[in-house]
């Protein structure tokens, strides 16, 4: 470690976070106190938050938590009536709310109360088009000012917002649409990224989309379907609306995980799961009022809901730039914008040390970077550190149907580059070796109840997916989630990816049998096996397809001929890093393909 940067902070640093503040009303002096106060006392830890957070109630709950269906079923704020957007509008209105820029243009900005007026005038918007409390909408467009208004003026509504990420091929969003069945769905006509033209609208109708809401971003009108709409013949003048009053548990958001399985997971968020992602904002990445907050992300990623909650029901300011955050002009963005805090995925940053495209730019507002969706490099971590003029990195992972993080970093601890310093505040896991034993290493099961946690899968079933057959740990239910952690000598954490079949490759999470069937259909393979590999010194993960051939293929032509099917299948942003041929797959007794066993061969490789 003594080769990496280590970022300590200063008592009067220490003094100025959101953990001190609130350690020092409740008396402790030492982090790990409070950590274990916030797990051993949740409804007190909660109710406190909630309290930090400002959270309106149309009416009070009557318990912050009831366990009376068990902790798998755990009913947090019991009894209230709300609605979750209210609480990103409890900030002055004439409060930054959005700063933006398009790309090649100059930086916009909203405020918090022309950005509830416009929020009011879609969710009007949605009544006007029939739609009533429990009717599904549906996002598939990038991270923009109106997008933003959408998916807040949806959950205002009482019309839950399926959000599905623009990359997504047509075969995907078919899927989406199929399980979420929307009355209404919002994109653009084209998406403008790095010089290039890319359609959105017209995958949509290759997706056979309900009606479709259209915001026109280039000059060229393209002809619409009968039953669609352009944007501003949508929208409506009103600027006033009520939020529907919902129950704490009622549906707000659907998004998709791949999991294990070839059919991605449809995961509900509640009104109060957006609690749990504004708490990781506040506690972990200490974000302050009118703090400016960046994170290239996108609705149909946890990330994207997540950066709207944790800045707004915080009153900072989101920054969103429209177009890629690899080049100079992101660099620009973050610069000029005064990003206080900048979250990101490791891939990017492999990029900005390779291209050195960000060391000539002035990132002295930012007060710490995030980091999530891959293992990281400390190497490159260190590099970004130095930026930002040696500024922190939270490390920060968890998953959708967490709603945040189970493990992060903190601005009271040392922070190393690539670790995590701590379980995150309210919750809890334990690592278990595959003998079911508590070890230094091992799977991650989280300890429930933690606010934030799926209860519900609108596709599969809940407990056989988080619950059944998971091991005990002191008598306590655990829950599944297929991460692979260690705990180093100091206390912090590592990640070791995953222990399924899952894979996050450029912070995207996708199932390994997905890949398979895609790769399955071309003629000249057999069977395949998809597996994602780390690089000897950490960092993002690489995509290796080991498979078995019907008959002979060059090797670059067959993984071009790969390449080309994942993008077009699945995802345009995949890339398959190699090709292995092998006579045979490494099975178990039962058949299930030993992807573990891959992996290690492919390192001896």
């Amino acid at each position: 470690m003594s080769d990496f940067k280590i970022w300590k902070p200063g008592k009067q640093q220490i003094k100025q976070t959101n953990i001190y503040k609130n350690m020092q009303s409740l008396g402790f002096a030492d982090y790990k106190e409070f950590w274990h106060w916030s797990v051993n006392e949740k409804e007190a830890f909660w109710k406190k938050t909630i309290k930090n957070l400002h959270i309106p109630f149309y009416k009070a709950p009557k318990t912050i938590l009831d366990l009376s269906k068990g902790v798998t079923q755990a009913q947090w704020l019991f009894g209230a009536k709300m609605n979750i957007a209210d609480a990103c509008f409890t900030h002055n209105s004439d409060a930054l709310a959005i700063i933006y820029q398009k790309e090649g243009e100059s930086i916009q900005k909203i405020s918090y109360g022309n950005l509830e007026k416009l929020v009011n005038r879609i969710a009007n918007s949605i009544h006007n088009q029939g739609l009533q409390k429990g009717d599904v909408i549906a996002i598939d467009m990038p991270m923009t000012l109106e997008a933003v208004a959408i998916y807040l003026a949806g959950i205002k509504a009482g019309t839950p917002v399926a959000t599905i990420a623009d990359s997504f091929t047509p075969n995907e969003i078919a899927v989406r649409l199929q399980i979420t069945k929307p009355k209404l769905i919002f994109t653009q006509d084209v998406q403008l990224r790095a010089d290039k033209i890319l359609p959105l609208y017209e995958k949509l109708l290759q997706a056979n989309a309900p009606k479709t809401i259209v915001i026109q971003v280039v000059d060229t009108i393209i002809p619409l379907r009968e039953i669609d709409l352009y944007w501003n013949d949508f929208l409506v003048d009103t600027t006033e609306f009520d939020s529907v009053s919902c129950n704490p548990d009622d549906t707000a958001t659907i998004l998709f995980s791949s999991g294990t399985t070839s059919a991605p997971k449809a995961i509900p968020w509640t009104h109060t799961t957006p609690i749990k992602s504004a708490s990781d904002g506040y506690y972990h990445h200490d974000i302050h009022m009118d703090d400016v907050v960046a994170w290239p992300t996108n609705l149909g990623w946890m990330m994207g809901p997540w950066l709207v909650f944790a800045s707004l029901m915080n009153k900072a300011t989101m920054a969103l730039y429209y177009g890629a955050p690899t080049g100079k002009e992101f660099g620009e963005f973050v610069q000029n914008a005064k990003v206080n805090m900048l979250g990101l995925v490791p891939s990017i940053v492999k990029h900005w040390k390779n291209t050195r495209c960000m060391e000539e730019l002035d990132w002295n507002a930012i007060k710490c970077f995030s980091s999530t969706g891959e293992v990281s490099n400390p190497t490159d971590y260190s590099y970004l550190m130095s930026l930002g003029n040696h500024k922190p990195i939270i490390e920060y992972c968890g998953g959708t149907e967490i709603g945040g993080g189970y493990v992060a970093s903190t601005l009271v601890q040392d922070n190393i580059p690539s670790t995590f310093s701590t379980q995150t505040l309210g919750g809890e896991f334990v690592l278990l070796d595959e003998n079911n034993k508590k070890n230094d290493k091992g799977e991650v099961f989280i300890i429930p109840p933690i606010m934030g946690l799926s209860n519900l899968l609108l596709n599969k079933n809940h407990y056989e997916v988080y619950y059944k057959d998971t091991p005990k740990y002191k008598n306590q239910v655990l829950r599944r989630h297929g991460d692979q952690m260690s705990q180093i000598k100091n206390g912090y954490y590592k990640a070791q990816g995953r222990v399924d079949d899952a894979m996050n490759l450029g912070g995207i999470k996708v199932s390994g049998l997905q890949i398979e069937a895609t790769v399955n259909s071309l003629d000249f393979v057999k069977e395949s096996a998809a597996i994602a590999v780390a690089p000897q010194e950490g960092g993002p993960d690489k995509l290796i397809i080991y498979y078995v051939a019907t008959k002979k293929v060059k090797k670059d032509i067959a993984l071009k001929e790969i390449q080309q099917l994942i993008k077009k299948q699945i995802n345009p942003l995949f890339k398959a890093s190699d090709l292995v041929l092998v006579s045979k797959l490494p099975r178990t007794a039962s058949g299930k393909v030993m992807r573990r066993n891959l992996r290690k061969s492919y390192r001896t490789l």
